[in-house]
């Protein structure tokens, strides 16, 4: 399987200070969401109108692969996600 190669990345060019800095947010996220710290759904009026923000199970499984794309490109990690296979 070939190695994860950060030139290629959709990530490739952006600042690693940035890259870093979006990575600790994304983790607090996930574990605030993860310890259910975070509301599920927020809503607010504005003058504007209303807003609303929802989070699912299913955010919490895409954050994590944010999370592991970020980590990968930073070189935290080898790559972000490994192939699902079976062995007999």
């Amino acid at each position: 399987m070939p190695r994860f190669d950060p030139s290629r990345s959709l990530l490739a060019g952006m600042d690693t200070s940035l890259l870093q800095a979006r990575l600790a947010q994304m983790q607090q996220d996930y574990l605030d969401l993860s310890s259910g710290r975070k509301v599920n759904t927020a809503s607010y009026a504005q003058g504007d109108g209303s807003k609303s923000v929802t989070y699912s199970m299913a955010s919490i499984g895409q954050l994590a692969m944010v999370i592991r794309q970020l980590q990968a490109q930073l070189g935290i990690i080898d790559r972000p996600r490994s192939a699902i296979g079976v062995r007999f």
